[in-house]
């Protein structure tokens, strides 16, 4: 363990997170790094330009002892994946500094969102843990990606899809606001659901009509609605949440509601699981997926826990 908080660190940041402030976040880690020697050994700071730049870069950070990453729940996503390119023992461990608009990462780790100098502030009293880290793959995607948080499909994913597209034309809404918003337009066009079989830990298979599919390392998405508000992500599980029954559009709306708050668990048409291997095969229409906010694509899914493979700054 280096002598120092944070050893050698790379600081990944993505100046657009957050409507523009991710550039002030990595502005604040610069200045304290430079003031406060006992922070770290060394430090790069690098900025991201396009998509895919921070998994780049995670991905050669081989030598250093810390990966910062500064930014929403989509440039953590892409820090995981680079890190987990990387051998376990060679494997830099992970922190954060939240700036984003859903930020369930953090709300996982229990990190104080959007404030750079609190959050810095708790990295560098944190400890370190090892938590796991989902994957999964599928017939569009055989590499597949990993995921820190939330993996689903559905209705909620096609409303996770539209949060991000609406962050990215310019909306000022965020958080739990946004995707009410988002919830209400598409929730109105809800049809049948979507045919799918589904089999968990080689288990028997179920046939399902999936209006929502939820597969969880931690217990929110969406900014902060408790789909699974069991999920702990450091139990060597993943946590499943989906509708066994097709709930009329002001019964949906209610269970939205309920969501917030993760009273949504009690309702008989939602079944809750927990899993380490999970098969869906969707028949017909191709389902809306999304892995921590990002779209995903496929009709058959191969989903499984990688327990302990990470470890993570937590206050």
């Amino acid at each position: 363990m280096p002598e120092s908080r944070l050893g050698a660190t790379l600081v990944i940041a993505n100046p657009a997170a957050h409507s523009g402030k991710g550039g002030a976040g990595a502005e604040a880690v610069r200045q304290l790094f430079e003031v406060y020697d006992a922070a770290t050994s060394r430090y790069e700071l690098v900025y991201t330009a396009a998509a895919g730049d921070a998994e780049r870069l995670a991905a050669d950070a081989e030598g250093f002892d810390t990966v910062l990453a500064v930014g929403g729940d989509g440039v953590i996503h892409e820090v995981v994946n680079g890190l987990m390119a990387l051998d376990q023992e060679r494997r830099p461990r992970l922190g954060i500094v939240p700036l984003g608009s859903g930020n369930d990462f953090a709300r996982t780790l229990g990190m104080t969102p959007n404030d750079p100098s609190a959050a810095l502030h708790e990295l560098l009293q944190a400890r370190e843990h090892s938590l796991d880290v989902g994957h999964v793959v599928s017939d569009a995607c055989p590499k597949g990606t990993y995921f820190m948080e939330t993996l689903s499909f559905g209705l909620d994913a096609a409303i996770a899809i539209d949060t991000t597209d609406r962050r990215a034309a310019g909306t000022r809404q965020e958080g739990a606001g946004l995707f009410v918003t988002s919830s209400l337009k598409l929730f109105a066009r809800a049809g049948k659901g979507y045919p799918c079989v589904a089999r968990l830990d080689g288990g028997a298979p179920c046939e399902l009509q999936e209006l929502i599919f939820a597969v969880q390392n931690g217990p929110t998405y969406g900014g902060g609605f408790r789909i699974c508000p069991s999920a702990r992500p450091d139990d060597g599980l993943l946590d499943v949440c989906c509708n066994v029954r097709r709930p009329w559009l002001p019964h949906l709306l209610v269970l939205l509601g309920l969501a917030r708050f993760g009273r949504h668990t009690g309702s008989r048409a939602v079944r809750m699981e927990q899993a380490r291997h999970i098969d869906l095969s969707f028949a017909g229409e191709v389902p809306p997926c999304q892995v921590d906010g990002e779209a995903f694509e496929g009709t058959t899914y191969a989903i499984d826990v990688e327990p302990a493979a990470l470890r993570v700054l937590i206050p």
